[in-house]
């Protein structure tokens, strides 16, 4: 299944993607045919394609018409030996060959026999006197595309080893999550209803507990969705494109506030000789706080350049 992310990758690989295929396709077949040449004689050396596009998913020719000419080339049983007398006139890669006069790559598009996500790179051949005999086209699945123009893509070996490994710390920080919140229940329920004998200080540290519990989870969550399910967020907006730094960091100043607020109270009551501790801690905050805002403003600048 293919994510938003990979489609995102292909657009920022697309230009080196099409230099790298037609320079395959025209290494292996000459864009101009030599005198006295047939048609049939440049068919025959689509079949060298295959060995140098082994991920190709089918290669074929069609004719000036749109009419393909040639049986298809495919690994897959499905489609090998199949396709030929197709009119594939309609199809975006052959009228924008026709248009550009030259090798083109096209946008991902569902294929009509696997229903996965392909890309074409169309490849025209023309007479001596410049007249299209015919088009070699060469469809290969989007993940194909990825593994083999960016090695460490979202569906890679590299990539699907990096989903592991994220899935792997995003299960064990859950643990710890879970741990701190049962540990943060069970510190104030250890109180039941004898609310007279309630310690503001436990009271403290089970919200502590449970604001870095649902610091660690919302962190998670944003690891989660973005580098195992591959969902991309919006760029509008730096707050949204940074989405694990700012939530995290977030959530670790509200936890330091908390803490900095029971230190005033705690030393204001029994120690105010240490008071200054807690102020202490509250400029930390404060320079955490300026810090995260400076962060925000610069990418949202950046943002802004991009548009």
């Amino acid at each position: 299944m293919v994510s938003v992310k990979e489609i995102q990758e292909y657009a920022q690989i697309r230009t080196k993607a099409r230099a790298y295929l037609c320079y395959i396709l025209s290494r292996n077949i000459s864009q101009s045919l030599e005198s006295g040449m047939r048609v049939e004689d440049i068919v025959k050396k689509i079949k060298n394609l295959k060995q140098a596009l082994p991920k190709s998913e089918v290669i074929y020719a069609i004719d000036g018409n749109g009419i393909q000419i040639v049986d298809n080339i495919s690994s897959n049983p499905k489609l090998n030996g199949r396709g030929k007398g197709d009119d594939r006139s309609d199809r975006a890669y052959y009228y924008r060959t026709l248009k550009e006069h030259r090798c083109i790559l096209t946008d991902p598009y569902p294929s009509l026999v696997s229903n996965e996500l392909v890309v074409t790179a169309s490849f025209p051949l023309f007479d001596a006197d410049d007249n299209l005999l015919c088009i070699i086209c060469v469809d290969i699945t989007l993940q194909n595309m990825l593994k083999m123009i960016s090695p460490g893509s979202f569906d890679s070996t590299f990539g699907t080893f990096s989903r592991t490994i994220y899935t792997a710390f995003s299960l064990a920080l859950f643990m710890v999550a879970l741990l701190l919140f049962v540990k943060g229940v069970t510190s104030f329920m250890s109180f039941g209803f004898d609310f007279s004998n309630i310690d503001i200080n436990e009271m403290f540290k089970s919200t502590i507990l449970l604001t870095l519990s649902l610091a660690i989870v919302d962190l998670v969550k944003a690891i989660f969705e973005e580098e195992v399910l591959g969902k991309v967020k919006k760029r509008g907006h730096s707050e949204e494109s940074h989405q694990t730094m700012v939530r995290f960091l977030g959530s670790i100043i509200i936890a330091l506030s908390i803490e900095a607020l029971m230190l005033v109270f705690k030393f204001a009551l029994t120690d105010p000789v240490k008071l200054h501790f807690a102020v202490e801690l509250l400029i930390g905050i404060t320079a955490l706080i300026l810090g995260l805002s400076y962060y925000l403003k610069i990418n949202q600048k950046g943002d802004k350049n991009n548009k």
